[in-house]
């Protein structure tokens, strides 16, 4: 890739997924947001991607939406076990409550896990596995020109 996303954007691929908000077609695939407000549009020619959610258009790295589509199409790895576990979490208020300081935001909901007695150092190990797989992947990534779409 050509520039790395942070690690905390690996959680909320696994929320995208574990929530049935991807929807995969021949060459694109749309994502709703965790909150249900928008629909962001991942496309892929070969081994480029774009994407046209905010970390892909702003930050010009991947964003969870493109990570979400890596992981289901085998490119990245996927552990089914753990993607419950991030079922149902509203990221973008999550997120906001925390300022955008995403590593906060992930600290909370594995202390939430802990507390539950989840096996958060296994997950922390496959979160881990999956950014050292996107460290390697050989893709090139680019801002999208497609328009998010507003659901609400």
């Amino acid at each position: 890739m050509d520039k790395l996303p942070p690690i905390q954007k690996i959680p909320e691929a696994y929320s995208a997924i574990a929530d049935n908000r991807v929807v995969i077609s021949e060459n694109s695939a749309l994502v709703d947001s965790s909150d249900h407000s928008k629909r962001y549009t991942v496309t892929w020619d070969g081994d480029l991607y774009t994407s046209n959610d905010n970390a892909s258009i702003w930050q010009g790295y991947a964003g969870y939406p493109m990570i979400a589509v890596l992981m289901l199409q085998g490119k990245l790895p996927f552990n089914k076990s753990i993607a419950s576990h991030f079922s149902g979490i509203n990221w973008k208020e999550l997120n906001t409550k925390h300022k955008n300081k995403y590593d906060k935001a992930v600290a909370e909901i594995l202390g939430l896990l802990k507390d539950k007695g989840v096996d958060t150092e296994m997950i922390n190990e496959e979160i881990n596995k999956v950014y050292e797989n996107i460290r390697t992947l050989e893709i090139s990534n680019k801002r999208s020109s497609i328009k998010q779409v507003k659901l609400t």
